[in-house]
């Protein structure tokens, strides 16, 4: 689901939602680091990486990946769970931080969008609609259980010693896997269903 039909049909639209996307995947890395730092791991802020400056955060492949195909990442925060007391619980909660972020910036989208007042410009409820499915997408795509992405760390923190030892062994192939089962649509079905989930809880707190 890229944008660049978007980008087709009404460019104006695609320009003006281009740098609320783009805060989108910098938001999500921002959440990990702010997460590890209230737990107690500085390294992200020692770096400079609790900013919102796009050029501390954006992977040039990841932005293109973004508009092209509907998903994407930035650079990774670096996070050093070995400064967490709580190991296991930090990595949880850090892990998670990113998904969180996506799916709380979707609810305020779909919020605006579901409020939208007769009369409001096009574009604008363009911007809302492609704003709340991008984030709902990027949540989905960060819960897939393969390294490197959000859901394999999430996974890691429950996981027994055996299965964090070998998602740690795949995580070097982790893109390379992700991108072949991309490539077959293997990965459709769970994505669909994850985004499936996600929006029925969000719907949960819309207004009727």
């Amino acid at each position: 689901m890229g944008l660049l039909n978007l980008l087709l049909n009404d460019p104006a639209a695609f320009i003006i939602l281009s740098i609320p996307l783009l805060y989108s995947i910098i938001i999500h890395e921002l959440a990990h680091g702010w997460v590890a730092y209230r737990l107690g791991d500085p390294t992200a802020k020692r770096q400079g990486r609790l900013s919102l400056n796009p050029v501390k955060h954006l992977d040039p492949i990841g932005t293109v990946m973004l508009f092209i195909f509907g998903f994407g990442w930035a650079k990774p925060v670096p996070i050093n769970i070995n400064n967490i007391p709580d190991r296991r619980k930090g990595l949880i909660l850090v892990s998670s931080a990113g998904i969180a972020a996506n799916i709380i910036l979707a609810f305020i989208a779909l919020f605006l969008y579901r409020l939208a007042v007769p009369g409001l410009p096009e574009v604008t409820v363009k911007i809302l609609y492609y704003l709340a499915k991008i984030n709902i997408m990027l949540a989905a795509f960060n819960l897939i259980p393969i390294p490197p992405l959000d859901g394999s760390k999430i996974m890691m923190g429950f996981a027994s010693e055996g299965m964090r030892r070998f998602l740690i062994q795949i995580e070097p192939f982790g893109f390379f896997i992700i991108i072949v089962l991309l490539y077959l649509g293997i990965l459709d079905p769970l994505i669909n269903l994850i985004q499936w989930v996600i929006l029925a809880i969000i719907a949960i707190f819309l207004p009727r």
